[in-house]
C-alpha cells in the first residue's frame, strides 16, 4: 500500500480507504463479514477510515467504534461528517455552532475515541453565516477533539475561496481536506476545484469511484440487471439514471482499456483517479473481502500516458474555459 500527504499538512493516508454506510449489523452473518473486511483492510496497510454521523442513523459510527476499539489508535486515521438531521429538534441539523459540537460529542462517544482525524462539513449550510462554521470547525482543532477539517459536496471553488478570506482574517486553523465525489464519469472538479485545492494546498480525498457501480461493469447494455445489484433495490435510483446506452458504450471501451493493460475496469477506474497528484487518496466501499482485495490492486498501479489519453478520448470530457472573441 501507498500512503499520500493530504494536500500540505503532515497527515499521511493509505492511497485506497475504506467507507462504511452500514446499516445496523450487530447479531447479523453480514457482520463477521464487514469485521474480516476492514481486518483485511488494516493489514493490508489501509490506515483511513471513513463515516458519517448520518449514515445509519449513528449505525455506521458505533459500528466503527466497537471494531476499532480493538486496534491501535495512532495507527488509524478516522473520519467522521457532520450536516444532515440526527433529531428532530430545529437545531439537530446543519452547521451551526450548537449542532457541531453537539454532534462531535456524539459522535466521538459513537466511535469510542477522544478525537477524529478529520472532520467534514457533509454539505454547505445557506443557514448559517459561514465564518459561525469555520471558528466552530477552527475551535474544534483548538480543543483537540479534531486534528484536521474539511468539507464535503455542494462547497465548490467561489466558496471554497471565501472560506480561505474568513480564514486568513481571523486567523483560523485552514481547511485542510475536501471530499467530493470523483469518477470517470463525473469529472466536475476538474473544471475549478482541483485547481483551487492546488493552489491551496488542499488535500483531496474523492468518494464513489465506481459511479455508483456503474464503472464495475457488471452492467452491460442490452443484458438483465444483474440479480441483487446495486439497480435492483437503491430507492433513489441514482445508478439507474447513469444507466444510460451512451454510458454503457463507454464503459464497454473503458473495460477494452483494462483489458490491454492486463487489468480490470474497477482497478482502472480507481488508478486513474490517484493518476492526478492533487488526490489523496480514493474511498471505496466493500461488501466483502473479496471487493477489497480488487480496490487495493489500484494503488500503486501505473496507467500509460497513451491509456490516459485514450481515456479521456472515450469519456469526452473538456475542461470549461469561456472565451471571449
Amino acid at each position: 500500500m501507498k500512503y499520500r500527504s493530504v494536500g500540505k499538512s503532515g497527515l499521511k493516508i493509505s492511497e485506497i480507504a475504506l467507507g462504511s454506510w452500514v446499516t445496523d449489523l450487530k447479531g447479523s452473518a453480514q457482520e463477521d463479514v464487514a469485521r474480516q473486511t476492514i481486518k483485511l483492510a488494516f493489514d493490508s496497510g489501509v490506515n483511513f477510515f471513513d463515516c458519517a454521523d448520518a449514515y445509519s442513523a449513528g449505525a455506521a459510527e458505533r459500528f466503527f467504534g466497537e471494531v476499532f476499539k480493538d486496534y491501535p489508535r495512532k495507527e488509524l486515521v478516522l473520519s467522521s461528517k457532520v450536516y444532515f438531521p440526527t433529531g428532530d429538534g430545529v437545531n439537530d441539523r446543519g452547521l451551526s455552532r450548537k449542532h457541531i459540537f453537539e454532534s462531535i460529542d456524539q459522535t466521538l462517544k459513537n466511535m469510542q475515541t477522544d478525537y477524529l482525524d478529520m472532520y467534514f462539513c457533509h454539505r454547505f449550510d445557506e443557514t448559517t453565516d459561514l465564518t459561525e462554521t469555520l471558528r466552530a470547525m477552527s475551535d474544534l482543532v483548538a480543543q483537540g477533539k479534531v486534528l484536521y477539517y474539511g468539507v464535503s459536496e455542494e462547497w465548490g471553488s467561489a466558496r471554497l475561496e471565501e472560506a480561505r478570506r474568513i480564514i486568513d482574517r481571523y486567523n483560523l486553523y485552514p481547511i485542510t481536506v475536501v471530499q467530493p465525489q470523483y469518477n470517470l464519469q463525473d469529472r466536475y472538479i476538474e473544471h475549478e476545484i482541483m485547481g483551487t485545492c492546488r493552489r491551496h494546498g488542499i488535500g483531496i480525498t474523492t468518494f464513489s469511484p465506481l459511479a455508483q457501480g456503474l464503472l464495475t461493469g457488471k452492467y452491460r447494455k442490452g443484458q438483465p440487471l444483474p440479480a441483487g445489484s446495486r439497480a435492483t433495490w437503491q430507492a433513489d435510483h441514482q445508478i439507474n439514471d447513469l444507466l444510460t446506452d451512451e454510458n454503457l458504450d463507454k464503459v464497454e471501451q473503458l473495460r477494452g482499456v483494462a483489458e490491454e493493460l492486463g487489468t480490470n475496469l474497477p482497478i482502472l477506474s480507481m488508478a486513474w483517479i490517484l493518476q492526478h497528484p492533487e488526490i489523496s487518496c480514493v474511498i471505496a466501499g466493500a461488501s466483502k473481502p473479496s471487493q477489497l482485495e480488487n480496490n487495493l490492486k489500484a494503488s500503486g498501479f501505473e496507467i500509460p500516458a497513451d491509456a490516459m489519453a485514450e481515456i479521456d478520448r472515450i469519456t469526452g470530457f473538456h475542461r470549461f474555459e469561456r472565451h471571449v472573441g
